[in-house]
């Protein structure tokens, strides 16, 4: 069995409200075990003997078939998730900053969203990892930075999902 962490995009933000436990009873319901939800951000702890893209799709069809919205899962064994914690190549806590992970599951994305760093103001830090982005930003201005106004269009939704460093922080505890 392989431990997962599964980062649910859109989740209670944007018109997509879900319980917690509800999201849960689906991850059981789909035959995942052990699942355990951290924050109402859409992150869950789950187990599987199933490789990832199968993982990813169990989980989508999941969510879809119990809360009938077009759902995206990006899913990655729990050892990857931490080995992306600990590359972040920035300081971790800067004071009036976010600090931010994006995981990327299409290569073409991924290259779109590390080619923004050349595009980017002096504050905003945007450095390419293994299947992620990291970036930095100054606290209230998130949505006004190159990577915040790209993230929204619709190109992106099946393919990232961002969370900040102290989330993934309680994922991995």
């Amino acid at each position: 069995m392989t431990r997962y962490a599964a980062f649910l995009r859109g989740v209670n933000v944007g018109g997509v409200n879900l319980k917690m436990a509800d999201v849960a009873k689906a991850f059981e319901d789909a035959g995942f075990r052990s699942v355990r939800t951290i924050l109402a951000s859409g992150n869950v702890l789950f187990e599987s003997g199933s490789k990832v893209d199968a993982v990813r799709k169990k989980a989508e069809k999941a969510l879809r078939d119990t809360f009938g919205y077009d759902a995206w899962v990006l899913a990655y064994p729990i050892d990857t998730v931490a080995a992306i914690s600990r590359a972040y190549p920035f300081e971790r806590e800067v004071p009036d900053h976010h600090s931010y992970v994006t995981f990327v599951t299409d290569e073409q994305v991924l290259d779109e969203l590390a080619g923004l760093a050349e595009s980017a103001a002096p504050e905003e830090k945007i450095e390419r990892g293994d299947g992620v982005i990291y970036w930095q930003v100054p606290k209230a201005a998130t949505l006004d930075t190159t990577i915040g106004k790209t993230m929204g269009k619709k190109r992106y939704k099946s393919s990232t999902t961002t969370r900040n460093l102290r989330t993934l922080d309680k994922v991995l505890r």
